[in-house]
């Protein structure tokens, strides 16, 4: 199962081999995948969650960029201006993530100083139930995932 970022060659594609796969098929199918972004092998048990995560979270991160460009445009930011920034701080983030293989929380610290901005805007996201709402998400998207498979 692709996401929809494979149709720009970064997508993230769970692939779940069946009792019956033969290793050059799934070699095959990990080498057609690849093509369109990265491949994981999961088993079957776990693709609901896969669903919840991966193939919703297009979606999520959607509506974080829309919100960040929002929050930009309420703090006085011309639309255009606003989306540029927040479409790079994302993208530039999870690039920083990836090669660096840093853990989030220790790139948060990073940029979190005592008593400045990223720290006030983090208290404001946690009072409002930020990490919890995405949890949620997930959980709901993997809970509807496996009502629309029985």
């Amino acid at each position: 199962m692709p996401n929809t970022p494979a149709t720009v060659g970064a997508g993230m594609t769970a692939i779940a081999p069946g009792k019956h796969t033969q290793p050059e098929d799934l070699a095959e199918d990990q080498t057609d995948f690849a093509a369109v972004g990265e491949v994981v092998e999961v088993p079957e048990a776990w693709m609901d969650a896969v669903t919840g995560l991966s193939g919703s979270g297009p979606g999520y991160v959607a509506v974080l960029i829309e919100a960040l460009s929002d929050g930009g445009v309420a703090a006085g930011l011309p639309r255009a201006v606003a989306l540029q920034l927040a479409l790079q701080t994302v993208r530039g983030t999870a690039e920083l993530l990836q090669t660096t293989g840093m853990h989030p929380a220790e790139l948060k610290d990073r940029v979190t100083s005592p008593g400045g901005t990223t720290i006030a805007g983090i208290a404001q996201l946690e009072a409002s139930g930020f990490r919890s709402g995405i949890i949620e998400a997930v959980r709901a998207a993997a809970d509807r995932s496996r009502q629309l498979s029985d």
